[in-house]
């Protein structure tokens, strides 16, 4: 075989179209078995996509069945028919190329979202009365869920995480625990829940019986009293009871780990942190302090982050002796431990130091959408290419039946622990979807500059309680009106979809935060949500136009927009601060190109008016770099420019863009400026942080408008 053919031969295997010969009887559950889901019978009752005309889905003959790749399980799971390591290894499959990114990297965790719905109200997640809830026909349901539970895990999922919301709440968690955790034959070896505690008592010991073999348990403060103002709710005493229960049931032998979340914030519960250190005194508990993190409407900023080295200092100085764990290659924490004392302590740093480099988890919210990255914004529905045999319909206990039904007539009991788990029918298609989304996967997130301003779901739609918020933040979604080969799946709708260059990619379309029912409320104005949120620079035939402002009526209208210029010399902000820089003064330079560029806006900007102009100021402030800022992300610390612009006119139309030109100006003036002495600066955080005037009145960035 020519090597040509050989690479076509083994990419053909890696996706499932090359048909290969039944393996050995005596070898069918060695590690290096290749097993297969035959998707054929399901393919051929699909229903098809109607011709205008028809009235309903005629089937049509499919060819013959295609098998899918499975990934073999972990040797320890599978019957020991070859027990010599040297065996083991030998027969050893490579990792899914599916679930590894282009930076080595391999995704073996996998985070569900169960729920978007929580039991309590806590002060800095959401508004006392809830965020809205997403339509149930919207949410994943429990088949849909074992059936990506199953696909991730045939291709080496060691670990899935239940989340919410508050996965408690879900009326079906017990079931759905036991479904995914029948998984442990085909290579699961972690079943793990995220949860706040207030009903976990109720249902731990079945959920131990059901496969649990992990809790992390979110609590802020140990105090009954500030738990009840944090939370609106009464429940302390209830999760203390499920804290004693898992101790309990860990001393019986169940083997539960058992961690503590706590989220610190300055001025909040950040003197909660040595009280936490002492319940490890005796309790067998890894108390997790997690920086304060951005996500939308949580209304972060720097001065209420608590770093991880003013937490450490702070434990020091009671515990001086603390000492540094060992840790496991893909930990989110940094784990120590007091000696003498029975549990640990870590602290999840992903805001000064982060753990990108090891990351191997992956997202998928209760939506149906999967998330590469925490702290990204794009995301890829799973749910709309799940449902697309279905007709777009929910697949529900029924349908689920019916497959499992269809995979027994085709090729005996389902599920075996010498089987491969039940596959969806279109699995292929969501192979290749998760694959390319893996594969674009960035080497880490986000800066703590650039996160505090990107746009990001509340938490409490990704997939933990912690942290969201007031705002109605919608998910991504694939809208599928006309199902494709596969091929057009990979060539023309995700190359598109995931680079964000457009909103139509063959058919299909993209929506960022749409298609919900809750988005066909209608605007203030009362007009439906699709003509009040169109943009108003684009013509109905999808061509850029400028839009005609002769009917409204001049009013007094401010803007003000900021960004900075963020050095790694620390010598260079002395330059600049004393006026010894060789091209001259830098403040003052830079602040006159601001205000000539926010004159000659239209000039730079095609779309925007010619406007009079009555005030441009431009503020440009040096700031010295905090301390622990000299270790973040391996910048030196040196500080950056702070930049202020602000415009204000009287006419017909906003100045926003007449701010943004000009801090964007003023920045790139520093920079040209400096270039010579620091080629490390960084231009970030640009935004509009204040607008006045006109129909929609005052909004202030971080303000409900």
């Amino acid at each position: 075989m020519t090597a040509a053919a050989l690479r076509y031969a083994t990419q053909r295997l890696r996706v499932g179209t090359l048909h290969l010969p039944p393996p050995p009887t005596r070898l069918a559950l060695r590690p290096s078995s290749v097993r297969h889901v035959t998707t054929g019978a399901l393919a051929q009752v699909r229903p098809q996509p109607s011709l205008p005309g028809h009235l309903a889905p005629v089937p049509v003959p499919v060819p013959a069945p295609v098998p899918i790749p499975v990934q073999a399980p972990p040797a320890q799971l599978v019957s020991p028919l070859s027990t010599s390591r040297r065996d083991r290894v030998r027969e050893a499959r490579p990792f899914s190329d599916f679930l590894t990114d282009t930076f080595d990297r391999q995704h073996d965790y996998l985070r569900i979202s169960v729920t978007e719905r929580c039991n309590l109200r806590c002060v800095y997640c959401m508004p006392e009365e809830g965020v809205p809830l997403s339509p149930s026909q919207d949410l994943l349901t429990t088949p849909e869920i074992v059936l990506i539970s199953s696909l991730f895990v045939s291709q080496g999922v060691t670990k899935i995480r239940l989340t919410g919301g508050e996965p408690t709440v879900r009326r079906d968690i017990l079931p759905l625990m036991q479904q995914i955790g029948a998984l442990r034959p085909h290579g699961l070896r972690e079943l793990c829940l995220t949860t706040n505690g207030l009903s976990l008592h109720r249902k731990l010991d079945a959920m131990a019986e059901a496969g649990l073999t992990g809790v992390n348990l979110s609590l802020d403060t140990l105090d009954p009293w500030q738990f009840q103002i944090m939370t609106r709710r009464s429940g302390f005493a209830a999760v203390q009871k499920s804290i004693d229960r898992i101790l309990e049931l860990n001393r019986a032998g169940a083997g539960i780990k058992f961690k503590i979340n706590c989220v610190v914030m300055r001025g909040v519960n950040d003197r909660e942190i040595l009280p936490f250190v002492e319940l490890t005194r005796d309790k067998d508990i890894e108390v997790r302090f997690i920086e304060y993190m951005p996500f939308d409407g949580n209304k972060w900023s720097k001065g209420k982050m608590f770093s991880y080295q003013e937490m450490l200092d702070l434990i020091r100085s009671k515990f001086p002796d603390l000492q540094r764990g060992a840790g496991l290659k893909n930990d989110t924490s940094k784990t120590y431990q007091v000696p003498g004392f029975a549990g640990k302590v870590g602290f999840v740093t992903s805001m000064t130091h982060n753990f990108c480099g090891t990351c191997n988890r992956l997202r998928i919210t209760s939506d149906g959408n999967l998330k590469v990255c925490l702290f990204g914004n794009t995301e890829v529905s799973l749910r709309d290419i799940l449902r697309q045999w279905n007709n777009g319909q929910p697949i529900d206990q029924e349908v689920f039946e019916s497959i499992k039904q269809l995979a027994m007539n085709e090729g005996g009991p389902i599920p075996s622990p010498s089987r491969a788990p039940l596959l969806a029918p279109n699995s292929e298609q969501l192979l290749d979807i998760i694959g390319m989304a893996v594969k674009r996967k960035k080497a880490k997130h986000a800066g703590i500059g650039q996160l505090e301003h990107m746009k990001n779901r509340p938490m409490i739609l990704i997939g933990r309680q912690s942290q969201p918020s007031q705002q109605q933040w919608h998910p991504v979604g694939i809208v599928l009106p006309n199902p494709q080969p596969r091929s057009m799946l990979a060539k023309n709708f995700v190359t598109g979809l995931l680079n964000h260059t457009s909103t139509s990619h063959s058919g299909y379309q993209l929506r960022l935060f749409s298609t919900g029912a809750r988005q066909n409320r209608g605007s203030e104005e009362g007009k439906p949500v699709a003509d009040a949120q169109k943009l108003t620079h684009v013509s109905k035939s999808g061509a850029a136009h400028m839009v005609s402002i002769s009917s409204k009526v001049p009013t007094s209208r401010v803007a003000t927009a900021k960004c900075a210029v963020r050095f790694s010399d620390p010598l260079l902000l002395t330059l600049v601060r004393e006026n010894q820089m060789k091209k001259g003064d830098v403040l003052g330079v830079a602040r006159v190109a601001g205000i000539m560029a926010a004159k000659r806006t239209p000039d730079i900007i095609p779309l925007c008016h010619p406007i009079a102009l009555t005030h441009v100021r431009l503020d440009l402030t040096p700031v010295d770099a905090p301390r622990e800022d000299s270790s973040r992300d391996g910048s030196s610390g040196g500080g950056w420019i702070e930049i202020t612009a602000t415009v204000a006119c009287d006419g017909k139309t906003g100045v926003e863009m007449e701010a943004l030109t000009a801090a964007s100006a003023a920045a790139l003036t520093v920079y040209d400026m400096c270039k010579a002495v620091d080629k490390g600066m960084v231009i970030e955080g640009l935004r509009v942080v204040l607008k006045e005037g006109g129909k929609s009145g005052r909004w202030v960035e971080g303000k409900p408008a």
